[in-house]
């Protein structure tokens, strides 16, 4: 039986200064986690604002495009492979959420960020569950995360030909755990995944891709807490 969709969401914050966050990229082996904070101007409304994952590609990139345009401020936050590795797969997420909103030109007066939790941040801020689907300026920072990191995707392929990023975007695919297991870790996996971990261990790296000192660089296992 299908679930029954939430409600509209009710935020008690009535001014314009509202920022919108979300993240993309907490489950795949490889790159970075991408988050995005976005706050809209509602003298320049944008029709067809969604959950980035329901929208076609083609919509999402001229979502994207009129978001930068008409948005009262945007930002892009990130944590790297190696940051994930070093500080776990959450921390990074609420790390490169912090960054996203840090980086806003215009100072938000609340933040609402997907998900059940918010960052041990300064800013007025709550949770929303679904909020990608719930709160337009949620939903444009997840169009902006899913962009920017699907072309990141891409731009590794051309890099690391033969893993299929391009397709799968760098989650654990039977396609992607193949090619792993067959050209081994490229420098932008994340090394505390399991997965990868017992690539390398039985494998290596990709095309000698990684120093001596490099390999050597021991991360704790992440268990992919809360991921995707």
């Amino acid at each position: 039986m299908p679930k029954a969709p939430l409600p509209p969401f009710e935020c008690h914050y009535r001014g314009s200064l509202l920022a919108g966050v979300d993240e993309v990229g907490r489950g795949p082996l490889i790159g970075a986690v991408v988050t995005a904070a976005v706050i809209l101007d509602p003298d320049r409304p944008i029709a067809g604002l969604a959950d980035s994952k329901k929208l076609t590609e083609k919509r999402r990139n001229i979502l994207f495009e009129q978001i930068l345009e008409h948005a009262r401020a945007w930002s892009i936050g990130r944590c790297e492979a190696h940051e994930i590795d070093r500080l776990n797969i959450y921390q990074a997420t609420m790390l490169a959420m912090e960054r996203a909103v840090s980086g806003l030109a215009v100072r938000p007066e609340y933040v609402l960020v997907d998900g059940n939790r918010c960052p041990g941040w300064s800013w007025p801020s709550e949770p929303v569950i679904k909020g990608d689907s719930r709160v337009e300026a949620i939903s444009a920072a997840s169009i902006i995360a899913k962009v920017t990191r699907d072309r990141e995707m891409a731009e590794l392929e051309a890099r690391f030909p033969g893993y299929g990023l391009a397709q799968h975007k760098g989650y654990p695919t039977p396609v992607h755990l193949e090619a792993l297991r067959r050209l081994g870790a490229t420098p932008e996996h994340r090394r505390s995944f399991r997965p990868v971990q017992e690539v390398i261990d039985e494998v290596g790296f990709y095309q000698g891709a990684l120093t001596p000192d490099q390999e050597r660089l021991e991360y704790p296992t992440d268990l992919f807490e809360d991921i995707d």
